[in-house]
């Protein structure tokens, strides 16, 4: 969340971060109840410094009725300007967790996706010598998707991954994790891309995928809750990305100078209930309830926060460039990005079979927005402590890449090469072809 004293200090900036991430929420309302609560507070402190007085002159001696009838009247007003204050100071609290995040000021202005703007194209579209298939169409002809019978199992948008396709997940995995965990790689890709960020490798994590809804509500993600599934008997939510049970891995803790910045690299099952899609993507596994992904997060100063996701962008263009897949590199406007982001960057990766560009990476730079509310702090070497700046990112969103796979490595024959960068943890297996071939 924002600081209460920032959004008094900037009152015409934060109007217009609210009015260009079109966020609802009274700022005016804000500030009144942020008023009244002052007041409270003032007035409840003046009477107990009142009471504290009164204790100490009771001690020099024996209390007078008057005395006596004095503390209780201070007593019951204090009790009722409490009583006022609880319900302000939660109103006020509310209010203030909806304040979205001010956009940096090299972030797009823009109402919806078609402000956002695309900074680079990446890699030579693929040439075919046909119509290419679909993901969907290759995963049924060569016995790899099976969403019929998770349907008939577990209802619509889930799907079996079969075969080769599972070896290709668990590839993709080893290859990211191998990369990101050696700082040999770490290294070369600060070098590619020109960065000037520490070369600390990421810590590998698998992290629970329940959460309990305060500390998702901490992370600014619990809304929409119409997207998230809910265990009700725990009151436990299931997570929609590893950065949801990453990024409180700090909460209440004040992290060393000299540490930062810190990076985890997360794999985890997520789960999305997909309630704003009907109709949309609906066949194969573009768009579905559960699915697999490897997240970045990082602990970093804030001096460091832009440079870090810069970073995190250039990983995930690096992986790309590896698994020579043509891509954009997108800057999501204010109208398209989430509340608490101040910067997101987005990769939209070539799909032949569907001529379009569909997006396999984020990452989100949300500077002390989510440490406020986390509690998570860096003692500086000054010896003062501050809140630190958080990053976020895909480093592969599997089912997606696998999608980008299938479409832009099949051949005339049906078949589907597999990447030179995968073979390795695929056994050496060059091809994916048809049972019957």
């Amino acid at each position: 969340m924002l600081d209460i004293e920032f959004i008094k200090q900037n009152k015409e900036k934060v109007a217009e971060a609210i009015k260009n991430k079109g966020a609802k929420v009274d700022l005016e309302e804000l500030l009144k109840f942020d008023g009244e609560r002052r007041k409270l507070v003032g007035r409840i402190n003046e009477l107990q410094k009142k009471k504290n007085e009164l204790a100490e002159e009771n001690k020099k001696q024996k209390p007078t009725p008057e005395l006596i009838d004095e503390g209780r009247k201070i007593k019951e007003q204090i009790a009722e300007l409490e009583s006022h204050f609880t319900p302000v100071e939660e109103a006020f609290l509310r209010l203030l967790s909806r304040m979205p995040n001010i956009p940096t000021d090299d972030t797009p202005i823009g109402k919806d996706e078609s402000g956002n703007v695309i900074l680079r194209k990446v890699g030579e579209l693929p040439e075919f010598g046909f119509k290419p298939k679909e993901h969907w169409e290759l995963g049924v002809e060569l016995d790899l998707i099976d969403t019929e019978k998770a349907g008939e199992i577990s209802g619509s948008r889930f799907a079996y991954l079969k075969r080769e396709l599972v070896l290709m997940e668990f590839a993709l995995i080893q290859y990211a994790m191998q990369s990101l965990t050696d700082e040999k790689t770490i290294k070369k890709i600060i070098s590619k891309y020109d960065l000037d960020v520490p070369a600390t490798p990421f810590v590998p994590i698998v992290p629970p995928v329940m959460i309990k809804p305060e500390v998702m509500q901490k992370m600014a993600r619990l809304e929409p809750r119409e997207e998230r599934y809910h265990i009700q008997s725990d009151d436990l939510y299931l997570i929609g990305s590893a950065e949801h049970t990453l990024g409180p891995l700090h909460m209440n803790e004040i992290l060393e100078e000299k540490f930062l910045p810190i990076r985890y690299l997360g794999f985890s099952t997520a789960f999305r209930r997909e309630a704003g899609s009907y109709g949309k993507d609906v066949k194969g596994i573009l768009r579905v309830h559960q699915f697999d992904k490897l997240e970045m997060e990082s602990f970093a100063l804030p001096e460091q926060g832009i440079a870090e996701q810069n970073f995190f962008v250039a990983v995930q263009e690096y992986l790309m460039s590896l698994l020579e897949l043509p891509y954009q590199v997108v800057a999501i406007c204010t109208g398209d990005m989430g509340g608490p982001d101040a910067r997101q960057i987005d990769i939209e990766t070539w799909m032949p079979g569907q001529n379009k560009y569909r997006e396999t990476h984020t990452a989100d730079y949300m500077t002390d927005y989510q440490s406020r509310r986390l509690n998570t702090k860096v003692k500086r070497t000054n010896g003062k402590s501050e809140f630190i700046h958080m990053n976020d990112a895909t480093a592969v969103a599997i089912g997606r890449t696998i999608i980008a796979i299938m479409e832009n490595y099949q051949t005339k024959e049906g078949t589907i090469k597999i990447p030179k960068v995968l073979r390795p943890f695929m056994g050496g297996i060059k091809k994916i072809a048809s049972r019957h071939s």
